[in-house]
């Protein structure tokens, strides 16, 4: 059995506002890294559901660095908290947070987001600092929430009363299950995911509208990066998505992608696969040198 090229440990990092978060690093031994990734995970999701896709990246010489956001995962620590991860500009900050451990960086930075977090990463994109995103190689968007699916997609009426209501109740929570047979097509993974404790589907309403609202301003094109914020004067965007994805819709991503006005681009469509983690592994070749961005 080959030796990992690779060390994994735990840790918190604590926000500005005092909150912490749970963080895990699979690090390069040595100086072989060529390349760091920030990930984001998505809804009801924590970072240590990766493990085999970052510990390829790492053993292909990527130091992954991955957090669970407040309100999810292990950065939960008692159940009233769960879901709790205030308004937008709350999510974007600590996102902002976690990137200055990385900064300023020797080597190539990356942005992952899943899903949720593959929305949260268009908007950092778009929004930012821009003494962050002046460092940042590339964004990579998984799956992400640009719009629901149009078989769960709520009407635009609930959308609004609940936001509304999240105005007047905003730590009041609701579970929001996520149905496990279109996370993937393997029914073990869904099991697995079934039976984690930490995927515990809760949101609070003001912490789902501002994951819709985002949604929603990233759908209606109003949120779109420039192509003059990131390093060099550029951003690269490299989206990912399954055409058989019955949780996000696959179209409104495809529709992003095209009408943004970015150089340096690229969808990459996978057909009939699902939502969850099918999605990673074309990324391992990607980022191991045959993409342009590393190095």
């Amino acid at each position: 059995m080959a030796t990992a090229r690779f060390t994994t440990f735990e840790g918190t990092h604590k926000t500005d506002d005092g909150v912490e978060l749970y963080t895990k690093t699979w690090k390069v031994s040595g100086d072989a890294a060529k390349a760091r990734m920030l990930f984001v995970h998505g809804f009801s999701d924590h970072c240590n559901n990766y493990p085999v896709f970052f510990e390829h990246l790492a053993n292909q010489g990527i130091d992954v660095y991955a957090f669970d956001q407040r309100g999810w995962g292990r950065s939960v620590t008692k159940k009233h908290d769960r879901g709790l991860t205030g308004p937008t500009s709350r999510v974007l900050a600590d996102i902002t947070s976690m990137l200055h451990t990385l900064l300023p960086t020797p080597i190539p930075l990356f942005i992952m987001g899943h899903s949720m977090g593959g929305a949260e990463i268009l908007h950092y994109a778009s929004t930012g600092p821009s003494e962050i995103l002046s460092q940042i190689r590339g964004f990579i968007s998984s799956a992400p929430l640009i719009a629901l699916h149009p078989s769960t997609r709520p009407f635009r009426a609930t959308v609004l009363a609940g936001r509304l209501a999240g105005r007047v109740l905003p730590k009041f929570q609701l579970v929001q299950k996520l149905e496990p047979k279109w996370l993937s097509r393997d029914p073990e993974q869904n099991k697995l995911w079934e039976q984690d404790e930490l995927c515990h589907d809760t949101g609070t309403l003001e912490g789902l509208a501002g994951m819709l609202d985002r949604g929603i301003q990233l759908e209606s094109f109003k949120v779109m990066p420039r192509d003059s914020a990131g390093e060099g004067g550029k951003i690269r965007l490299l989206a990912l998505h399954g055409t058989g994805d019955h949780v996000n819709d696959f179209a409104a991503t495809k529709a992003y992608v095209e009408k943004s006005e970015l150089s340096d681009k690229e969808l990459r469509t996978y057909d009939g696969w699902y939502h969850n983690s099918e999605c990673f592994s074309p990324l391992l070749l990607l980022l191991a040198g045959s993409y342009a961005w590393v190095g």
